[in-house]
Parts: C-alpha cells; sequence; structure tokens
C-alpha cells in the first residue's frame, strides 16, 4: 500500500496527545509577560511555556502555561 492509499485508520496515533486549551500567537505571549519574542523562544525551549501547532504549521502559546509564569513564585 502506498501512501496515497493510506487512511486514518493506519496512521500511528499512539504518540499523539491533545492539547485542548486557549492559545495565543507569541508575540502576544510575549505582550502578556513583558519580554521579547526572543524570550518566549527561550521559554519553549526551556519548557517553561508550553505550545500547539495549528493546522497551518504556526505555532502558538498555551494560555496556561503563560499564566503559570505569570503568577508569583511562593
Amino acid at each position: 500500500m502506498n501512501a496515497a492509499e493510506r487512511t486514518v485508520d493506519d496512521h500511528d496515533t499512539s504518540s499523539f496527545e491533545p492539547r485542548i486549551g486557549r492559545s495565543v500567537s507569541l508575540d502576544h505571549a510575549a505582550e502578556l509577560l513583558g519580554v521579547s519574542r526572543r524570550t518566549i523562544y527561550n521559554r519553549i525551549r526551556e519548557g517553561r511555556l508550553q505550545t500547539i501547532r495549528t493546522l497551518g504549521g504556526s505555532q502558538r502559546v498555551l494560555l496556561d502555561s503563560v499564566n503559570e509564569i505569570r503568577r508569583p513564585q511562593a
């Protein structure tokens, strides 16, 4: 069977983990946190911000992870 003949059922979805939640653009996340876009990329790489990919391939930041950073640390 070639790739064109595959159905959705043929794809491995065991590693797929849906992330449901509101998201914002990287620029908006930077504005909310008062940091630069570069800092947002750094926080994503560090694992401090969680992202999703849109169907078009754009990266968006989950608002829950932005709010987690915004909370004062006790």
